[in-house]
């Protein structure tokens, strides 16, 4: 019967916190339709991988590099560069200053800087997928595609998906929290939520109630079973 209690309290706990409903906060997230690309504001950062293009340097054309761990690239015959916290196109130029001494550039863009591989900023999808975890972070990630790339599981309360985004500003700790219409995007086609993440923003898909129920449930029940189990053994055999 205590059991029996127990298990009731708990499943009157999960309803209660399921019911929890958050503002709709949309115009705390950038839409895609209204954000310039950021690929050419991103800041290098470790392990960041680059890509020069330069056809009139054989050294560094098409060449890619992985920034170190000490913010640094390196070529030779070139020399070593400091990458880190600094734009692409701020790594062309200092590269463009440094081998104009060695080649006769022409054109304006004779070094050009490409991320090759996003790396160091991140976003998250946690909850109830296939593949959580943190995803590389590009600049023109969507809610929808990264969602559907991380394979909601059969458990997942699709329409009580939270995009969280933490605040930057010291004053105010408290994050912006978006609750996502799902149906409104997968079954209506209403991409005005398909909202643009921004790095560190975190895509939380919760269990359904049935599913929180039944894993509160299986938590509680548990180690409870496991007592039981291991009176009837002593030494590898079983006794009564």
């Amino acid at each position: 019967m205590k059991v029996a209690k127990w298990i009731l309290i708990l499943t009157a706990a999960v309803v209660i916190s399921g019911c929890k409903s958050y503002p709709y906060d949309l115009a705390a997230f950038k839409m895609p339709g209204k954000v310039e690309v950021t690929a050419k504001n991103y800041l290098i950062q470790p392990p960041d991988a680059i890509q020069i293009i330069s056809p009139t340097i054989p050294e560094l054309n098409l060449q890619q590099q992985t920034v170190r761990p000490d913010g640094k690239i390196s070529f030779p015959n070139v020399g070593e560069f400091d990458v880190a916290g600094k734009t692409p196109l701020a790594v062309a130029d200092t590269i463009r200053e440094k081998v104009s001494k060695l080649y006769a550039l022409a054109g304006d863009y004779p070094v050009d800087v490409r991320i090759a591989v996003f790396n160091s900023a991140v976003y998250y999808v946690l909850g109830e997928v296939q593949r959580p975890g943190p995803k590389p972070y590009t600049g023109r990630d969507t809610v929808l595609r990264a969602i559907a790339d991380a394979y909601p599981t059969a458990l997942a309360w699709k329409s009580r998906i939270l995009i969280i985004r933490p605040t930057t500003d010291p004053l105010y700790t408290a994050p912006k929290i978006f609750e996502l219409k799902w149906q409104q995007i997968a079954a209506q086609g209403n991409t005005s939520m398909n909202v643009l993440l921004q790095e560190g923003d975190v895509i939380y898909i919760p269990p359904t109630i049935l599913a929180s129920i039944a894993m509160k449930i299986e938590e509680f029940v548990r180690p409870i079973g496991r007592a039981f189990s291991t009176a009837y053994i002593v030494d590898g055999q079983g006794y009564r």
